[in-house]
């Protein structure tokens, strides 16, 4: 069975490579806007963009793939106190994520799909982790957000990299935090053989 991935995302790359234990993967990434209906919550939003990730990826390089194939699509959002936040648009918006986690526990919802291609069917699940941040100066929150880590994170932080030292405790699955659930993933990938 062939895997892909749909997505550019060198975190999810990592995290797969991990879970299929170095099995070659290949890479085919999927441009779906990612814009959350109205009144939609965090987990029915990302299930529906990781389902629309694989099945994009599929329709646009559906001609590269030959044989069995799962492609895995997969989307990450925060959710804190009813309010879903994805990646930040710029550094200062950024530094307003921050400021508002700073100090306050929050969800990390990931949906993933593994859309098989012999058939059309969708695999779909969602893992939902929390997350404690630590009370933030603005002097931390400027110079994190000046490393330029978090511009291309859901929620303005790496759990993985140097955002690890914003948080004060986590509770869940910490691959979920850093983007790809990966017992979730090894679950759907048994469904689907």
């Amino acid at each position: 069975m062939i895997v892909i991935l749909a997505s550019r995302s060198p975190r999810r790359r990592r995290l797969l490579s991990r879970i299929l234990a170095g099995r070659r993967f290949r890479v085919f990434p999927s441009d779906v806007p990612e814009c959350r209906r109205p009144n939609e919550t965090a987990r029915a939003f990302v299930r529906r963009m990781a389902a629309a990730k694989a099945v994009s990826a599929w329709q646009r390089h559906h001609d590269r793939i030959k044989g069995h194939a799962v492609i895995i699509g997969a989307d990450t959002v925060i959710c804190d106190r009813g309010l879903v936040i994805g990646r930040p648009r710029s550094a200062r918006h950024a530094r307003r994520i921050l400021g508002r986690l700073s100090g306050r526990r929050h969800d990390v919802v990931t949906g993933i799909c593994l859309y098989r291609t012999s058939d059309g069917h969708k695999f779909v699940a969602s893992v939902t982790s929390r997350v404690w941040m630590k009370k933030l100066s603005a002097a931390t929150i400027r110079g994190y957000v000046a490393s330029g880590e978090p511009l291309d994170k859901a929620g303005a932080y790496g759990i993985q990299g140097e955002g690890r030292r914003l948080i004060s405790k986590y509770r869940g699955s910490y691959s979920n935090i850093v983007g790809l659930p990966s017992t979730a993933v090894r679950a759907l990938l048994r469904a689907a053989r």
